[in-house]
């Protein structure tokens, strides 16, 4: 694997989860534990998540392409790569469209409107469902191949990661759609979630980048 593919799939997990945590801790009505992600995206200062979404989906592109090539025969090999590149996809439509306001943010917005208010808002959930589906399922593909090259502490720490993921995922979208008892911690289940993948892949990356200089020294 390139440095630079491999510079790609590290950098893009930090990038994105410091960029969100810095933005909601500065945001006038902004609550982390209650509000998605996406709504970083409204307002003034939006600008700032959808480039973080394009910029996170344009790295992860690399690498996922960078995965394609290096990646060695075995389970999942097409899927794999496939699968990320497909998270990587969903960032880009994220970014490129804008959700609609949901538990009160922005500030005097319904908590949840009766239906989407724009194509651009359902096209962002369309794109964000896509990402989350598409990261489990790679998470899914790989444990299989770990399991058969015998990595059993890869192979459980990726089942692990597809739990939490489909687990919080379900959490989320409930207090989003306004549960009473899960629409304050809302914004909690989806860092989470999306931690939980960035780990995943930003590990992944430095793994099979480890492993692909040690078969060159060979």
């Amino acid at each position: 694997m390139s440095k630079i593919t491999f510079i790609c799939g590290i950098a893009a997990g930090p990038l994105f989860v410091l960029s969100f945590l810095i933005q909601g801790a500065v945001r006038n009505g902004y609550d982390p534990l209650r509000h998605p992600v996406s709504s970083l995206a409204l307002g003034d200062h939006g600008w700032a998540q959808s480039a973080t979404f394009l910029v996170a989906g344009a790295l992860t592109t690399v690498f996922a392409a960078g995965l394609r090539r290096n990646l060695r025969p075995g389970p999942g090999t097409p899927w794999g790569p496939s699968l990320v590149g497909m998270w990587a996809l969903g960032l880009v439509g994220a970014g490129l469209f804008t959700a609609d306001p949901v538990s009160g943010y922005p500030a005097g917005s319904p908590d949840l409107l009766p239906a989407y208010g724009s194509t651009q808002a359902a096209l962002h959930d369309a794109a964000s469902l896509v990402a989350f589906v598409a990261i489990l399922g790679a998470c899914v593909v790989f444990a299989r191949r770990f399991a058969a090259d015998n990595r059993r502490g890869w192979a459980l720490y990726s089942t692990a990661t597809a739990v939490v993921v489909l687990v919080t995922l379900g959490l989320s979208n409930a207090a989003f759609a306004q549960s009473p008892d899960l629409v304050a911690l809302g914004g909690l289940f989806q860092r989470i979630m999306i931690v939980a993948a960035w780990a995943w892949l930003t590990l992944l990356a430095r793994d099979i980048h480890g492993h692909s200089e040690r078969s060159e020294l060979r």
